[in-house]
């Protein structure tokens, strides 16, 4: 019997799951004061804006998988 080989995924899936972590790497790229977004200081908001930007890609990583894997 010959064994199946399991699908491979996309690359895609590993670009969107490894996103996160490159905007974050470097903390001197965004450990600035300006642009304020609502008198709050660059460096919190791109942080935090950072939390729903995972949440999405790791969502998006995680349907093309499923999708590819059936």
């Amino acid at each position: 019997m010959l064994a199946r080989k399991p699908p491979q995924r996309p690359k895609l899936v590993y670009v969107l799951l490894v996103l996160p972590f490159f905007g974050l790497l470097w903390p001197a790229l965004y450990s600035m004061d300006a642009p304020r977004l609502w008198q709050i200081p660059f460096f919190y908001w791109y942080q935090f804006a950072w939390i729903f930007l995972s949440a999405l890609s790791t969502g998006c990583a995680y349907l093309l998988d499923s999708r590819h894997g059936r």
